[in-house]
């Protein structure tokens, strides 16, 4: 327990890189630590459309980013759409809009209402994404003072917490073919972007005051000549290990370890020309777990990678891999010695952490693009047409509640006090215990 306590305080330092980071506060995609992990207590059980929730407030256009909480405020992205064309493209179903203004939306936490909507930035004819990706899907993040809106491919925009008046902006486009969906991350007195695009794949810091590039980082070379095979969608995690502090970032083939603060590689892994990588990687128990990318026909795998080794690890560092039941969006959650993860077809597989070995599963059904999330003892897992599951954490993954809300959901909820806050394409919820 003491020393679970003391990699979740660590983890938060680093992570965050800031002092900002509390039991009160979810300021970045899957909260604090960046991993899933909640400090909220007392949540209700149960809930349904018309129990145990404490306000609904509906969302200007739609977006499929996580709620970010700092203090009282709540603050969202969105993208107004107009003349949405929706088709299929290949074995891909596509959407394009005429017109998309993307922007900022910010709360109250208390009552849920609305204190401002901002437009950001206004797309003309903005590109066709995939029909399950929307204009703005990467979650944004928030230190005091200042809202960090990534909108990937479309722009960055940072702008005051308090107002949403803009106070800088960068463009930093590259081709994703089916839109965006890495968020940024702030490190320190950067906030950093992974731009792993068919055309070029590199990772960036920016300077959080100014917006100006402090360094960046082209990835390694990649064995395949398929631009489709390049494109990648991961978010970054920060955490201190042998001795130093590391950032992971997923990609197309290759499993990346830099450092931070000057984006100096520090270890790679292979993983066989893998591509659209997508959950978060997690730390803990001396190793980084990580995701592969789709391996061409094939499912993505889980590997355990030791994070102590120079340059390429495949070959020396790689602990374990599993291949089933691995999801492709959902990122897992790691809890003591298991490892929980939801694949994309609901079933959720308990995971002995150390050794890799898949000890129980249960199937929660639907299907799941929501990440994992452990508070008060719990799992939560959210599926696309809003059923939440319920488990106790443990090898037994005994059944707690099963609860409904109006989808479609996609967002990652955040979890802060002893309440959550779930979005969905229309609406975002406060779920807490009514009396």
């Amino acid at each position: 327990m003491i020393q679970n306590l003391r990699s979740l305080l660590m983890a938060c330092v680093v992570t965050c890189g800031a002092s900002f980071a509390f039991a009160g506060d979810w300021p970045q995609f899957r909260g604090p630590t960046g991993d899933g992990i909640a400090q909220a207590k007392n949540l209700p059980l149960t809930w349904s459309p018309t129990e145990n929730i404490a306000w609904k407030t509906a969302i200007p256009g739609r977006g499929r980013s996580s709620p970010v909480i700092l203090g009282d405020r709540i603050f969202l992205t969105t993208a107004v759409e107009t003349n949405m064309r929706r088709y299929n493209e290949g074995p891909d179903g596509v959407q394009q809009a005429e017109r998309a203004v993307i922007g900022a939306v910010c709360l109250d936490r208390t009552t849920g209402k609305l204190i401002y909507h901002v437009d950001l930035l206004p797309l003309e004819k903005p590109g066709r994404i995939n029909s399950l990706n929307t204009y703005a899907t990467p979650t944004p993040v928030v230190e005091p003072g200042r809202l960090y809106c990534d909108f990937g491919v479309f722009g960055t925009v940072c702008v005051d917490s308090a107002t949403g008046k803009i106070l800088w902006q960068r463009s930093l486009p590259v081709d994703h073919h089916h839109g965006s969906g890495s968020s940024a991350i702030v490190y320190k007195n950067l906030l950093i972007l992974v731009r792993d695009g068919r055309d070029e794949q590199y990772v960036i810091a920016l300077d959080t005051k100014t917006g100006e590039t402090v360094w960046k980082t082209n990835r390694p070379p990649l064995r395949t000549p398929n631009a489709e095979f390049r494109k990648s969608f991961s978010t970054p995690l920060v955490f201190e290990a042998a001795g130093r502090t590391q950032m992971v970032v997923p990609g197309a083939q290759w499993l990346v370890s830099y450092d931070p603060e000057t984006g100096k590689e520090l270890w790679r892994a292979d993983d066989g020309n893998g591509e659209t990588a997508v959950p978060r990687p997690i730390f803990g128990n001396g190793m980084v777990y990580v995701t592969t990318g789709v391996l061409g026909s094939a499912r993505p795998q889980l590997w355990a990678i030791r994070p102590d080794g120079q340059g390429d690890v495949t070959k020396t560092h790689v602990a374990w891999k599993l291949a089933t039941q691995v999801p492709m969006v959902s990122s897992p959650v790691l809890v003591g010695r298991e490892l929980y993860m939801v694949s994309d077809d609901g079933v959720v597989v308990c995971v002995d952490a150390p050794s890799g070995e898949a000890l129980n599963k249960h199937r929660a059904g639907g299907s799941h693009y929501a990440s994992a999330t452990f508070a008060d003892g719990r799992l939560y897992f959210f599926n696309r047409d809003g059923k939440a599951t319920i488990l106790q954490a443990g090898k037994d993954l005994k059944p707690l509640a099963e609860n409904q809300l109006d989808g479609p959901l996609f967002a990652s909820p955040a979890f802060v006090e002893s309440a959550m806050y779930i979005r969905t394409d229309t609406h975002l919820y406060c779920v807490q215990q009514q009396r």
